[in-house]
């Protein structure tokens, strides 16, 4: 009898709690190398520097902007694991929108088109500058890249599988 009514006190309990306290969704809180790879379809896993070495010879690689290639960053500061940005659209032969996520004020958060500037010597997306959307312009923060890394169902424009 005891049993019974215990169960029967956790069934109105749930029942109660269910129908009084709305559903909170949790929101994801995204690394940007789970995000990259889900948003890309690029299979690679690890830290984000380590990214450009685990393509060679999986994925076309190069210094060429293309939609959906995931730009390479290095570790550079606090940056200490590198990160990877998904290119959503390429506006000129040096400045690209991303896509990415946990980056900046936005920890665990996806950012979606954010402009990036190439501002490397020689035009090779070695060196770029990120959106700063508080200040409404471009961070005064450089950073460098390995460069692109191309999924399975890109172009033969503008790569070398050998990089």
């Amino acid at each position: 009898m005891l049993k019974r009514l215990t169960v029967a006190t956790v069934a109105a309990s749930l029942i109660f709690f269910s129908t009084t306290a709305p559903a909170q969704a949790a929101e994801p809180y995204w690394q940007c190398v789970t995000f990259a790879r889900m948003f890309s379809g690029i299979q690679i896993f690890g830290d984000a520097w380590t990214w450009w070495e685990q393509a060679t010879g999986k994925y076309a690689k190069g210094n060429v902007p293309e939609t959906g290639a995931v730009l390479v960053f290095k570790p550079n500061g606090r940056m200490t694991r590198g990160h990877v940005a998904v290119i959503s659209e390429v506006l000129t032969d040096r400045v690209v929108q991303i896509t990415h996520a946990n980056w900046g004020g936005s920890r665990g958060r996806v950012e979606e088109n954010v402009t990036l500037v190439d501002v490397s010597p020689k035009g090779d997306w070695s060196l770029v500058r990120v959106w700063h959307a508080p200040s409404g312009t471009l961070g005064v923060t450089t950073y460098p890249t390995y460069g692109f890394i191309y999924n399975a169902t890109r172009s033969a424009r503008g790569a070398s599988a050998g990089q």
